[in-house]
């Protein structure tokens, strides 16, 4: 099942280019609001209840086409955004030039798979765009696109082993995780708003398949830039949400960028990004810097 946000805060089920709204079929009152949205979180705990009738409400509600809609990101406030570092070897290979062309060194601690928190409020949909900050452009640091493979947990939990832990996966999306390269903490450098895109829906996991299977395309103006299988990934999926609920509770509809893949690159005003996974759609981004606020 593809699960899409769209217009009001609304619940839809995409199927081929249209969504059928079946926000009704939820047992909770239905909040707009994305800070006080509870009924996402109840719905990522309770899917494999819910499924059956959200099918129905599916196959037999009118739907409207994707393009005569607005989608929001797929996911509503999540208690936190988990991100994988150097989780590709050819990525981590390409950060030694980047680093030392950015940062005048190689910060060795960082070429090794580890976990961080992003700001949940860097999160936009794909009908956003990337605002790039006035202070980051006017200082000269490079900020640089990451398409990525998101994880949605469904039921969550603690100390999840690596043999279950699939089963505490909703579905995938997929991501940007924007990074200014500068000697800031990893958090602060990947946590300005909008740079968290997410979309264009979330691919239950039933329907996407093997999360070792995806291939990852982004381009920037047209021209490729990333382009990998998740078979590269150093830490699979079971893994990284092991050792993420190791030291931390997994709530439902927390999210976890998997970690970039090689390709990485600046990006600035004007461009156009363009990312797609296999079996979980594609969304395409515009960039802009961020405008002067009136006095």
């Amino acid at each position: 099942m593809r699960l899409a946000i769209f217009d009001d805060r609304r619940l839809g089920v995409v199927t081929g280019d249209h969504v059928v709204d079946v926000t009704a079929v939820l047992p909770w009152p239905h909040e707009p609001d994305p800070l006080l949205a509870g009924w996402w979180r109840g719905l990522c705990r309770d899917f494999a209840v819910l499924a059956p009738a959200l099918e129905e409400a599916a196959a037999n509600g009118r739907g409207r086409p994707l393009e005569s809609v607005r989608l929001a990101a797929p996911v509503l406030a999540p208690t936190k955004i988990i991100a994988s570092a150097s989780n590709y070897q050819a990525h981590v290979d390409e950060m030694h030039s980047v680093q030392r062309r950015t940062l005048g060194q190689v910060e060795s601690w960082m070429m090794n798979f580890d976990v961080f928190l992003k700001a949940p409020s860097s999160v936009v949909g794909p009908s956003d765009g990337i605002v790039l900050p006035r202070d980051v452009l006017e200082e000269g640091s490079e900020i640089h696109h990451e398409s990525e493979l998101v994880v949605v947990i469904g039921t969550g939990g603690k100390d999840i082993p690596v043999e279950n832990a699939l089963q505490h996966v909703l579905g995938y999306t997929i991501g940007l995780d924007i990074t200014v390269r500068s000697a800031a903490d990893r958090s602060r450098r990947k946590s300005y708003d909008t740079f968290s895109p997410l979309g264009p829906w979330l691919t239950t996991s039933d329907e996407a398949g093997d999360p070792a299977d995806f291939d990852i395309l982004l381009t920037c103006n047209g021209e490729q830039r990333q382009a990998v299988n998740t078979s590269a990934l150093i830490t699979p999926v079971p893994e990284i949400v092991a050792y993420a609920s190791r030291m931390m509770t997994l709530n439902p509809g927390d999210v976890l960028f998997t970690g970039a893949p090689p390709g990485v690159g600046p990006i600035l005003p004007g461009d156009v990004l363009y990312t797609s996974i296999s079996r979980l759609g594609a969304m395409t981004l515009p960039v802009r810097a961020e405008q002067v606020r009136a006095a």
